[in-house]
């Protein structure tokens, strides 16, 4: 994929998770675009999205839907991985 083709697939997907954003952070999440590459968008979860057991759906129900439906070039969307969580001793 060129360059400028890629910056395009780029803004399109930051636009359409922008669609959905206000709806996320209605119940006190947040999402935030990661990364693309081969058709994968990579995203975070923030806020209360991050521990909430309905993550599963908003995630494929809601963003991989949405994403898919509105940028043909995007095939799958999966959460970047947690940082490990820093213990104390």
């Amino acid at each position: 994929m060129s360059e400028a083709n890629e910056k395009d697939v780029l803004e399109r997907i930051e636009h359409t998770i922008n669609k959905i954003r206000p709806y996320i952070q209605a119940d006190g999440g947040d999402v935030e675009l990661v990364d693309y590459k081969d058709g994968i968008v990579t995203v975070q979860m923030l806020g209360a999205c991050a521990g909430c057991m309905a993550i599963d759906a908003t995630l494929t129900d809601g963003i991989e839907a949405l994403l898919i439906d509105e940028v043909p070039e995007v095939k799958k969307v999966q959460m970047a991985e947690a940082p490990p969580f820093p213990y104390f001793y």
